[in-house]
Order: structure tokens, then C-alpha cells, then sequence
């Protein structure tokens, strides 16, 4: 009797008998029954112990002790005077189901991981369309009220035609609230006008002009940020398209000191030591461009210790200007992409809101798609990654 208790304590499962278990290399069979008992008619409520035969029920159950699990059930059927026969009712599988409940949860838990469908459905001994067919039974519906601060962003996703969907994201609870199927402007007008957009205070984006629009056109009560990495990340990549100019004029050996020297020139002179300033110092009398390069991105970088959004203001004004009057073309461009996105840009200084969340989901989601070699299903990418971000 201690035996049969401890088999069914270890198999988790309350009101059944366990008749046998069997091992072979990969499989592990429990024989299993429920306990006689009264159960009541699904048609006409009336109480019956008349059994009308009995059937044998293979169930899949979660994998123990590194082998497959299956359950084999002696299933009752019973017979009620009113003429139904039913089978016994239990706990632990679902009508119509061959797997038992916390198989299904268990497989839909570990589908919040960055899994393909594929890997899961192996583990459990699945097949792929059955881990997929669980799966699509989970849906989440789009929100109704927008946060009091939206994270805006895209990621190449590739799905049902569309090269890039759009992520929004609440940068205070940091979750995904939804996954837009494109972001182009028709796609976001239709979707942002459905919403209750009164709660929000903060739009944070890149530099896209779509989504400026957006922040203009449906969320003119709260305030456009655009996201610091990516204006920073804008003069970085001005410096960087000197520094590869100006090194192809120089011999073999000099191209590669300068490529393996470039975080010395990127990283701000004031944190350098003193021998580190002094190498710097040295690669700069090479090219009066790439000093003056040099010179006006350490400017650059000193702005974002300014206090203040007029501090910032009076700043990044002049430092446009001198940009704009350098002879460097990629400066050039830069200053006047600096100002078409000045009014972003300086909220940024006041805003402790950045997409550093939205950005760090866009690369799990990346590693979901390369995991599952991309999805066709737009509906269930999209439910996909709500899940393992819910």
C-alpha cells in the first residue's frame, strides 16, 4: 500500500490507481485507473455507479527522470437510465486531449523562452505541428489606452510581406504592449486613432520621420523625445567616416594602427591617461581633418553634460553652426540632421525616458526569429512575442 502511495506521490496525480509501471529504453508507461465512484449524468443530471465498458486511453505526459512519460488509462465508460454512456470524468486531462494539462502548460510555459517550436516540441517528444496548434490557442488583445510613456521602434522581422513590424512598448512597467504588423503611416494612423491616447505624457522614438509625425498628429499633449543613442550615435558615425577616409591615404601599416587605435579616438579625451592623450595627440597631427573631426566631436560629447535644457540649447546651437561651417561633408550632414531633430533632441535633456528597453527587446526578438529561421505567420509572431514578454 506504501508502494502505490509513493508511485502516485511521485507521479504528482490525486485519485488514481496505479497498477503497473513499465520501463523499456526510452519510454516510461504508468498503468493507471480512477476509483470507482457515483458520477453524474452529462445529459440528464441523474446519478449513476453502471458501468458500460471499459477503454484503454493512451495520454502523453511530461517527460521524468530524462525518459518519455506516458500514461495509460483504464477509462470507464458508464450507462445512465436515460440511455447516455459517458466516460468517467478526471483532473488531469482535458476533453479530447491525449496529453495531460500540465503537459500543455509546461509546453506553453517554456514557448515564453527564446525557443523555436521545433526544439520544444524534441524535448517533449511533439511533434512541431501539435506544440503549434497548442500555442495558437493563446491570443492577446490589443490594449486599449495608450501608457503615460511609449516606446516607439522597429525590427526586421520580415513577416507576411512586410519587411519591418513596429514594437510599442511601456517604458514604466517595461512591457511590450503590442506588435504592429508594418510601420508605415497608414498602418499607425488606423491604429493610433482606435486608442485612448489622453493618459499619455512621453512619446520616445529614433530618428524616423514617421513616427515624429505620429507624435505630432495623435499625442500633442505629450512630449517628443527622440531617444539619446540614436542622435549620439549620429556624430559617432560622422567621426568614423573621416577616420576611414582620411586612413586610406596612408600606407599599410599606418591603416592599421589607426583601425586598431579607434577606441582610443572615440572615448572622450578627459577619460583618457595621460600616455592614452598623448597617442591621441600624435594620430591627430597626421590630418588637419581628422583634428578638426576630432575637436568637434569632443565638443559634441561635452554638451551632453550640460544641466539644463537651455544650458543644452545654447549649446547645441553653436555647435551646429561650427559643424555647419566645417569643410567636412559628413559634419555637414550631421549639423543639419541636429537641427531638423533640435526640439527632440533638447527633451531628451529633461526626459529620463530612453528606448534602451524597446531596444534590448528588439534584439530577443531577433534571436527568436533566427532561432525558428524567420516567421511567415504574422499573427502568431506577434502573439509569440507577447507571450515571452507577458
Amino acid at each position: 500500500m506504501s508502494s502505490t502511495y509513493d508511485t502516485e506521490k511521485l507521479l504528482g496525480l490525486q485519485d488514481v490507481i496505479v497498477n503497473n509501471v513499465e520501463r523499456d529504453a526510452e519510454t516510461c508507461r504508468v498503468y493507471l485507473e480512477m476509483p470507482r465512484k457515483e458520477v453524474c449524468c452529462p445529459c440528464c443530471g441523474t446519478m449513476t455507479k453502471t458501468i458500460h465498458d471499459y477503454r484503454i486511453q493512451r495520454i502523453k505526459d511530461i517527460s521524468s527522470f530524462g525518459e518519455n512519460t506516458q500514461i495509460i488509462l483504464r477509462k470507464r465508460r458508464y450507462r445512465c437510465s436515460c440511455g447516455k454512456r459517458f466516460a468517467e470524468p478526471n483532473a488531469f486531462v482535458s476533453r479530447y486531449y491525449r496529453m495531460t494539462k500540465r503537459l500543455v502548460d509546461y509546453v506553453l510555459d517554456k514557448l515564453r523562452e527564446v525557443r523555436s517550436y521545433t526544439s520544444v516540441a524534441q524535448d517533449e517528444n511533439l511533434s512541431v505541428s501539435t506544440v503549434i496548434r497548442l500555442f495558437d490557442y493563446i491570443h492577446y488583445p490589443s490594449i486599449r489606452e495608450m501608457p503615460k510613456a511609449l516606446g516607439i521602434d522597429e525590427f526586421k522581422g520580415n513577416t507576411d510581406g512586410d519587411k519591418y513590424q513596429c514594437i510599442l512598448t511601456d517604458l514604466d512597467s517595461r512591457r511590450v504592449i503590442d506588435i504592429l504588423p508594418t510601420r508605415y503611416t497608414h498602418a499607425l494612423c488606423t491604429y493610433f486613432k482606435q486608442k485612448d491616447r489622453s493618459q499619455s505624457l512621453f512619446f520616445v522614438s529614433d530618428m524616423y520621420r514617421n513616427y515624429a509625425e505620429m507624435a505630432n498628429t495623435y499625442f500633442k499633449n505629450a512630449t517628443y523625445v527622440v531617444d539619446k543613442y540614436h542622435w549620439i550615435r549620429q556624430v559617432i558615425w560622422a567621426f568614423e567616416a573621416v577616420r576611414k577616409e582620411v586612413q586610406k591615404q596612408f600606407s599599410k601599416s599606418h591603416r592599421i594602427y589607426f583601425k586598431h587605435s579607434k577606441g582610443l579616438l572615440l572615448k572622450r579625451f578627459d577619460f583618457l591617461t595621460d600616455e592614452q592623450k598623448q597617442q591621441v595627440l600624435v594620430m591627430l597631427d597626421v590630418s588637419a581633418t581628422l583634428s578638426t573631426a576630432y575637436f568637434l566631436k569632443e565638443a559634441f560629447l561635452k554638451i551632453l553634460d550640460s544641466q539644463s535644457r537651455e544650458a543644452a540649447k545654447a549649446a547645441m546651437i553653436e555647435w551646429v553652426q561650427d559643424a555647419a561651417d566645417s569643410d567636412i561633408p559628413a559634419f555637414k550632414t550631421c549639423a543639419k540632421t541636429m537641427q531638423n531633430w533640435l526640439p527632440g533632441i533638447l527633451n531628451s535633456f529633461t526626459c529620463s525616458y530612453t528606448n534602451g528597453f524597446t531596444e534590448g527587446c528588439n534584439n530577443k526578438i531577433k534571436v527568436l526569429k533566427r532561432n525558428a529561421y524567420g516567421y511567415r505567420n504574422g499573427i502568431r509572431f506577434r502573439n509569440r512575442i507577447l507571450h515571452i514578454f507577458s
